[in-house]
């Protein structure tokens, strides 16, 4: 599962831009708007001598030499020379994070004591700032004012549609400075990291496993819950994951854009034309570290793995029978059925099993997969050839000399 995708910005916005940006020229104006507040409220003989005719004339004297913006007052214009300057005069004294506003340095450390004073009415999440709230409420209102003008999807937030606007440009600001891999967004940036630090704070408190994220947590709470909240409309099957989902809707559409360059067999997703190519190139990639043993897919080495360790996990609920792999399970359970998925084109007899069906094909074909590596005679049932080799070997009732081909 992927884990980046572009609706999910719209979900993560309260964290991903849960402290404002310092540097902004609103936040500017919305700290000289405080400024300005407590300034003027020291007395109103001073806030209508501000109003008067000298008003141009103390603007012009309090501004900015490096921008040329005019503050209201020589405290505002000290406040907003900290932008330029770079100083963070307000520490948090549990992290040490630094601010340039005193109001930031509020607003995190909301984040040490948890608190999230803005609920919303209509689901009852709660975030730490108003702004995020007002975001978050456009999620159930659908109002989405920010289009792309180039692909004509739309956003709920203009942040969201700047980072879109990078799939367009190709631009990826944020660079891993271990690797050297780059992102379009600060937050996949820092998720990524993780991966070089090891880092998984996430963690399933019904299982103990750990994630990076806490997006991948959240998909994992599904094995426990059940939860398959993306369902196809065409069957009704349900997925975990939408990607599932979409793979999945392949089937019904026929549609398999990944094709082997080598065999021309085509493949309904890139990650098993990625397994397919193993076969030509002959990679195995998981080893057994018991035996040596290796094999194409994770899959298959997890099952293979039960044999050292004698583990069947997959049980009959109808007679109790234990299976080291699922598709055993499932073809035993057809003997309590009855069911035969399985039938022959040519004379429209069932079967339980694939491999079944594969072996009575033979009797339409006239192969016989059974041959005897002493006289060259060949059977279409094994059980015929070990009745043959009774007559070679007589005088050696427990040899065995038969060979299998396919």
């Amino acid at each position: 599962m992927a884990f980046i995708k572009e609706e999910s910005e719209d979900f993560r916005i309260e964290e991903v831009f849960s402290l404002k940006q310092e540097e902004t020229e609103e936040q500017t104006d919305f700290m000289e708007q405080i400024e300005e507040s407590e300034e003027l409220s020291e007395g109103e003989e001073k806030n209508h001598h501000v109003q008067t005719g000298e008003k141009s004339f103390t603007r012009a004297k309090n501004s900015c030499p490096q921008t040329g913006k005019t503050l209201p007052n020589k405290k505002s214009l000290k406040l907003h020379m900290r932008v330029h300057g770079g100083e963070k005069m307000h520490t948090c004294d549990q992290c040490g994070k630094s601010f340039t506003w005193k109001e930031h340095l509020k607003d995190h450390i909301k984040i040490h004591t948890g608190e999230k004073p803005h609920t919303c009415d209509k689901c009852g999440k709660s975030f730490t700032l108003k702004e995020n709230l007002n975001r978050h409420i456009k999620m159930h209102t659908g109002e989405k004012p920010h289009t792309c003008d180039q692909c004509g999807k739309s956003f709920a937030y203009n942040q969201n549609l700047k980072i879109h606007m990078r799939i367009h440009t190709g631009e990826k600001p944020h660079t891993c400075d271990h690797c050297g891999k780059s992102f379009t967004r600060k937050y996949s940036l820092n998720e990524h990291t993780k991966i070089h630090t090891g880092e998984k704070p996430h963690t399933c408190d019904q299982c103990g496993k750990s994630f990076v994220c806490n997006g991948k947590l959240k998909i994992h709470m599904r094995i426990h819950t059940g939860e398959k909240p993306h369902t196809c409309d065409q069957c009704g099957k349900s997925f975990s994951l939408k990607d599932n989902l979409n793979r999945h809707i392949k089937i019904h559409t026929g549609e398999k854009p990944h094709t082997c360059d080598q065999c021309g067999n085509s493949f309904t997703c890139n990650r098993s034309l990625k397994i397919h190519m193993r076969i030509h190139s002959g990679e195995k990639p998981h080893t057994c570290d018991q035996c040596g043993k290796s094999f194409t897919r994770k899959e298959h080495l997890n099952e293979h793995m039960t044999i050292h360790s004698g583990e069947k996990p997959h049980t009959c609920d109808q007679c109790g029978k234990s299976f080291t792999r699922k598709q055993h399970l499932n073809e035993h359970i057809t003997i309590h059925t009855g069911e035969k998925p399985h039938t022959c084109d040519q004379c429209g007899r069932s079967f339980t099993r694939k491999d079944h069906l594969k072996i009575h094909m033979k009797t339409h074909t006239g192969e016989k997969l059974y041959s005897c590596d002493q006289c060259g005679k060949s059977f279409e049932k094994k059980d015929h050839l070990k009745g043959h080799l009774k007559i070679h070997n007589r005088d050696e009732p427990h040899a065995s000399h038969s060979s299998f081909s396919l």
